[in-house]
């Protein structure tokens, strides 16, 4: 499989490391991800955003590796914030994460299932 990044040099450029499209070809596979909870295989969602974010992504890998996958197969990433102050926070934990890797994205801000999630994240993988 092969990624192509596009950002139109006649569009905005995007603010932080994602793409503003991206081209695969070659996949054989792809893989659509429900969004992943801030919840713990035991139940327990931490109390602070940068934990639940960082589980929310940990969720995202596990259903990568069940699949025989990676964050590297990433091709579309969406996030929900339960509030815009958590926007700046959710981009640094997003590029820590992430790293060099550089999918799709769309952030929204709006309610969540349950008042005690702060962010749901899903995702779209190809190989």
């Amino acid at each position: 499989m092969q990624q192509r990044a596009i950002n139109a040099s006649d569009a905005p450029a995007p603010p932080s490391r994602y793409s503003q499209a991206l081209e695969v070809t070659g996949a054989a596979r792809t893989l659509f991800i429900s969004g992943q909870i801030p919840v713990a295989k035991d139940g327990s969602v931490p109390k602070d955003f940068r934990a639940q974010a960082q589980q929310a992504w940990a969720n995202v890998e596990a259903q990568l590796r069940a699949a025989g996958m990676t964050l590297d197969n990433l091709v579309k990433v969406t996030i929900f914030l339960a509030d815009r102050r958590y926007a700046m926070e959710n981009r640094a934990v997003r590029q820590e994460v992430l790293g060099e890797r550089a999918p799709a994205l769309t952030v929204i801000i709006t309610g969540i299932f349950d008042e005690a999630w702060l962010i749901e994240i899903e995702a779209i993988a190809a190989a």
